[in-house]
């Protein structure tokens, strides 16, 4: 994964197709959720990403969702030590992706009625 860093530089989305390629089945569906988490989130993730394959030797990443009413990101770092390797760990909080936020419908037609 290193050598694909600099797709995760500043600037970049989050879904570029790098974690799951574009040829995967499952692939729209990332890609929608992904872009459905919001941008100050999906920046977060996407900053632990690209420090951690900065890293020399990089720092490994585990990342986990559980279920939550709003999105939600709690990241937290070990560092090595002489027996184990360190890592961050992401855990995203969300709704499941079928179930549409309550407030998503009122948002929408707010953005249409402008």
């Amino acid at each position: 994964m290193v050598k694909f860093r600099e797709k995760f530089a500043p600037g970049n989305p989050l879904a570029a197709g790098v974690v799951i390629t574009k040829e995967a089945a499952i692939h729209e569906s990332y890609a929608a959720y992904i872009n459905d988490i919001p941008i100050g989130i999906q920046e977060a993730i996407r900053s632990v990403i690209y420090y951690a394959l900065g890293t020399k030797p990089p720092t490994q990443i585990s990342f986990s969702w559980a279920p939550g009413y709003d999105y939600e990101v709690t990241m937290w770092q070990a560092p090595d030590t002489s027996k184990t390797r360190g890592g961050v760990t992401v855990l995203v909080k969300s709704r499941y992706p079928d179930d549409p936020h309550p407030l998503a419908k009122k948002a929408a037609r707010r953005r249409s009625s402008v």
